[in-house]
C-alpha cells in the first residue's frame, strides 16, 4: 500500500529526524508507528523497539508489511524463551522488537550495546525512575544516539510528576533537573502527608506553565488531522444489595474478606462493585450479578461487544453467563473478531489495550465491566475501537454500581484526563 502521510505524520517525522531525542505524544491511532518506521529507515541505524508484549507480537512487523516504502525492511521479534530470544538477536535485521518485560534481560545479556537507535513504544514501565526497565535504559543511555518515546498518554495522572522520568532519561536532566527530588523541590509543594512521609504533591503557582515551556522542544504533540466517527460515552447504572459492601467499607471486614489497609480496601470495594471478591486465601465470594445483567442487555442488542474487565473472577463469571465469550489472546482472537466470528470479546486493558491495531474492524461497541484507576489503561483501551479505520460511531458503555467506589473512579479519570489534555495542548505544534 502506498504511504501517503498525513500532515501530523510529516511534522512528526521532521521533528524526529531533526532532534536526537523526542517524547512523541500523539493520540492513539495518529500513525506513530508508521511515522517512526519511516524515520528509522531514513536514519539507517540498527534499531531496538521496546513495546508491550501484545504490541511486540502483533504490530511492528505487520506495519512494515503494509507500506510500499518500507518494503525490504527486516523486523525481527525477540520473543519467547531465552534460547529463542538469543537466536533472534543473532539473526540479521534492521529493527529488533522486544517486549518490555524482557528488556532488562537484554541489557544484562549484551556485553556491548549494539543499538544506536531505541524506540520505547508506549511509556508504561518507563515513567517510574524506580522501575527495572527505567534503570536498565539509564544504564545504556550513553550508548544510544537516538531515543524516541512514543505515547498517547504522557501525563496519565495529570500532575506532571510522571514527566520527569521520561524527559530526564532523554536529556539527562538538562531541562527538569538531574533528580526527582530537585524536580519536586523546584516546582511542587507537599500535599497529603503523614509526619515526614509525603504521599502526594501539588504544583506551585505558575509551575505548570514553566514545566510545559521547558519541555516544548523535546516533546512533540500535533493535531492528527484525522476525523474520527463520534464516540458516545454512556453510563449504565446498576444497583445491588449493599449490606456486605457497606460493612466492608465501614469496618474493612465482611465475613472471610478482610482488608489490611486502605489501599487493599479500595481494591476489595472495586471487586465487590463488580460482583465478587477474593478473600486472603484466593477464594471467590459472590456478591451480586447486577453488572452481568447489564452486560446481558447490551449483548442482546446483537452487536459485537468488546468488554474490558479488571479481575480474573470478572472473566470467569462472564464466561459462565456467556459461553460464547472469547478471551483476547492476540492474533487468533483478533482475526476471528475481524471476521465477525466473535460476539463478545473479553479483554483486560493491560493485556491488549496498548498498541493492538485492527479491533476497529469488526465492532464499535465497548463495555467497561470494571474501570481502572489508570488513565493510561483507560484511554488506550478505548482507542482500540475509536481510531482510524472505524466506520461507525463508537459507543462506550460504563457499567457503574451506584453508591460505590465506581463513581469515584469515574471522577478521578475525568480529572486526570483534563490535566493531561492541558499538557498536550501546551506543547502541540500548531
Amino acid at each position: 500500500m502506498e504511504y501517503l502521510p498525513r500532515p501530523a505524520q510529516v511534522q512528526t517525522q521532521e521533528r524526529m529526524l531533526d532532534k536526537p531525542y523526542q517524547l512523541v505524544a500523539l493520540r492513539m491511532g495518529a500513525g506513530k508507528t508508521a511515522a517512526t518506521l519511516t524515520v528509522v529507515k531514513e536514519l539507517g541505524m540498527k534499531t531496538l523497539v521496546v513495546a508491550p508484549k501484545r504490541v511486540a507480537e502483533l504490530v511492528w512487523h505487520t506495519e512494515v508489511g503494509k507500506w510500499d516504502h518500507l518494503a525490504g525492511m527486516r523486523v525481527q521479534r525477540v520473543l519467547g524463551g531465552p534460547g529463542q530470544r538469543t537466536e533472534a538477536l543473532a539473526t540479521p535485521a534492521d529493527v529488533y522488537v522486544i517486549n518490555r518485560e524482557n528488556f532488562t534481560w537484554l541489557v544484562d545479556q549484551l556485553l556491548v550495546w549494539p543499538f544506536k537507535c531505541v524506540v520505547i513504544d508506549e511509556n508504561r514501565g518507563f515513567k517510574d525512575r524506580a522501575s527495572k526497565a527505567w534503570q536498565a535504559l539509564k544504564s545504556v543511555r550513553a550508548e544510544i544516539e537516538r531515543l524516541y518515546i512514543l505515547t498517547g498518554t504522557p501525563d496519565p495522572n495529570g500532575n506532571l510528576l510522571d514527566l520527569w522520568a521520561q524527559i530526564s532519561i532523554m536529556d539527562r536532566g538538562q531541562r527538569l533537573g538531574t533528580g526527582i527530588t530537585k524536580y519536586r523541590d523546584r516546582w511542587y509543594l507537599p500535599d497529603k502527608r503523614n509526619g515526614q512521609t509525603v504521599y502526594t504533591w501539588r504544583l506551585k503557582s505558575g509551575a505548570r506553565d514553566e514545566i510545559q515551556k521547558a519541555v516544548q522542544d523535546v516533546m512533540v504533540s500535533i493535531d492528527s488531522g484525522v476525523t474520527l466517527p463520534d464516540r458516545i460515552d454512556n453510563v449504565v447504572q446498576v444497583t445491588f444489595d449493599r449490606k456486605r459492601y457497606d460493612e466492608m467499607e465501614a469496618t474493612m471486614v465482611t465475613g472471610a474478606v478482610t482488608a489490611a489497609n486502605v489501599a487493599v480496601l479500595a481494591g476489595k470495594l472495586g471487586q465487590m462493585a463488580n460482583g465478587a471478591v477474593y478473600d486472603s486465601q484466593g477464594l471467590v465470594h459472590h456478591i451480586h450479578d447486577a453488572k452481568l445483567d447489564a452486560l446481558e442487555e447490551i449483548v442482546d442488542q446483537g452487536e459485537p461487544v468488546l468488554c474490558f474487565t479488571a479481575y480474573v473472577h470478572d472473566y470467569d463469571r462472564i464466561r459462565a453467563r456467556f459461553p460464547q465469550a472469547w478471551k483476547f489472546d492476540g492474533e487468533p482472537s483478533l482475526r476471528a473478531w475481524q471476521a465477525g466470528q466473535i460476539k463478545l470479546l473479553v479483554m483486560h486493558p493491560a493485556s491488549g489495550g496498548h498498541g493492538v491495531d485492527g479491533l476497529q474492524v469488526g465492532g464499535n461497541v465497548a463495555v467497561w465491566f470494571g474501570l481502572p484507576y489508570s488513565l493510561d489503561l483507560y484511554e488506550q483501551a478505548n482507542a482500540r475501537l475509536h481510531r482510524p479505520g472505524q466506520a461507525n460511531s463508537v459507543v462506550v458503555h460504563h457499567i457503574v454500581a451506584v453508591g460505590t467506589i465506581d463513581e469515584r473512579i469515574v471522577q478521578v479519570l475525568q480529572a486526570k484526563g483534563d490535566m493531561q489534555q492541558a499538557l498536550i495542548d501546551a506543547v502541540r505544534n500548531r
